[in-house]
């Protein structure tokens, strides 16, 4: 299913949510003015590689310098790869985001996306702790807004396209079922993946840890008092 819109709407105005987005959209711009070449050396420099962090002294001191460390838990959530991945993100990220940020208020929101997005590369980095591949990408982040959602606004719904075949139709569901859909599909390709070799592809457990600790955080987080409206 590819969400459209919410019938969520927010009571203040999302600008954090706008400024994350505005930032992946000028990584990414940048991203395409890279030869082939450079754009490895960018993904490799700050995407996360967990062999890095869990073991370093794999590494000769001339190869960790052309990687982050830990800080790439940071810088790996603002870079994608393709239009489909970036794209894909973002209409989550706007979809989602803004009622979080309404939840939470604008600074504890930053701090929550930010968070979440940490988490989610640990889990990643704990389920494939030898792997060399560098990966990208703000899922893991929009996951842990989904999972604020999910747990917050239990009576949204979401209008949904649904392809099937050469047929589009566009129906409405209630938020809960499509968060709770999309948690349980993340889940079970996580559970797939273990014991495979990790080669690129989609972090799930990134967005299974991510989800998990915007539930969590979103608890943490919250104001007590909503804006009234």
């Amino acid at each position: 299913m590819i969400p459209i819109r919410d019938t969520q709407r927010p009571r203040s105005r999302p600008f954090v949510n706008w400024i994350l987005i505005i930032l992946n959209l000028m990584v990414f711009a940048y991203e395409l003015s890279l030869t082939e070449a450079e754009l490895n050396w960018f993904i490799t420099k700050w995407g996360v590689i967990p062999r890095v962090i869990t073991n370093p002294g794999a590494f000769s001191p001339a190869v960790l310098a052309h990687t982050s460390g830990p800080a790439s838990l940071i810088t790996s959530m603002f870079i994608h790869v393709g239009w489909v991945h970036i794209l894909g993100n973002m209409l989550y990220l706007f979809i989602f985001g803004d009622n979080v940020e309404d939840l939470l208020g604008h600074g504890r929101y930053l701090l929550f996306y930010l968070t979440a997005g940490v988490a989610a590369g640990v889990a990643h980095v704990i389920s494939a702790p030898l792997s060399r591949v560098p990966t990208v990408g703000a899922s893991g982040a929009v996951a842990g807004v989904l999972g604020a959602y999910f747990l917050n606004f239990p009576r949204s719904r979401v209008l949904a396209a649904i392809p099937l075949g050469v047929f589009i139709p566009v129906v409405e569901v209630p938020a809960i079922i499509f968060l709770f859909l999309w948690f349980v599909t993340n889940l079970l390709s996580g559970a797939a993946s273990l014991g495979v070799a990790a080669q690129g592809g989609v972090a799930w457990w990134a967005h299974v840890g991510g989800f998990v600790t915007g539930m969590v955080f979103s608890l943490v987080f919250r104001r007590r008092r909503l804006p009234a409206g």
